[in-house]
């Protein structure tokens, strides 16, 4: 993979205050082969635009609808028009907390790619379901649902949901054979020539940062609450940096 992905996921924090102290203490050399971006609740998507020119914007979901009388929602062009890039689509909390399916995921997923914005598609399996050794199954099938009429022009972060918050991350080893059965398994839904980035996503800190990104299928990382402090992200940033030039 020529480029690395460094994705950062605010779910609901945020402030315009916690936007211009992040923004104050950011202070990283850009690498033009890592892709950065932070998705911030949506109020606050043009403030953080503003403060941190050199890094993308990412939205946390997106509706499926692209427009009408939909109380609440927010549609993909909207997000085009706010200047975002990215849309992350499929989130384990949107599945748990919010009921969202696979069919409603893949509508989704058509709907931002419709609209121009590159979605981030999640995947990943409960801890049932590792202990269980059905992981790669789990993620086969919310793949195909989702991708089944999905174009290329798309991201895809593995999210094991009990590694979300928790502490626990997977080992490099299990992180790096999940992505090479998703490698496959979207080679054959989309074609070999389509070379997908593959992020890895569950409590990436600074201190597992280093040993992900050297995964040869790893292609970058969601992270969620590391991204909270400009610290700590641009620590994570940095090893993702310093994996590329080697």
């Amino acid at each position: 993979m020529t480029n690395l992905y460094l994705i950062g996921n605010w779910k609901q924090h945020g402030s315009r205050a916690a936007i211009q102290a992040f923004s104050e203490q950011w202070s990283f050399d850009p690498n033009p082969q890592l892709r950065i971006a932070i998705a911030p609740p949506f109020l606050y998507l043009q403030a953080l635009r503003e403060a941190l020119p050199d890094c993308h914007v990412a939205a946390q979901d997106c509706s499926v609808h692209a427009q009408g009388a939909h109380t609440g929602e927010v549609s993909a062009d909207m997000l085009v028009d706010l200047g975002c890039q990215y849309v992350i689509v499929g989130h384990s909390e949107r599945r748990q907390y919010h009921g969202e399916t696979d069919a409603l995921i893949a509508e989704k997923l058509a709907a931002a790619q419709s609209a121009g914005v590159t979605p981030i598609l999640c995947v990943g399996e409960q801890q049932a379901a590792r202990e269980a050794g059905k992981q790669d199954e789990v993620v086969r099938a919310q793949l195909r649902s989702a991708l089944a009429t999905s174009q290329p022009n798309l991201l895809i972060a593995y999210e094991p949901v009990w590694a979300i918050g928790t502490g626990l991350t997977a080992t490099p080893a299990q992180a790096n054979d999940m992505h090479d059965m998703i490698r496959q398994e979207v080679s054959s839904l989309l074609g070999s020539s389509h070379a997908t980035p593959i992020l890895y996503g569950g409590s990436v800190n600074a201190e597992n940062a280093d040993a992900l990104f050297a995964c040869p299928h790893v292609d970058g990382a969601l992270v969620g609450g590391a991204s909270l402090e400009a610290a700590s992200f641009m620590a994570i940033a940095q090893s993702a940096s310093n994996n590329l030039s080697h």
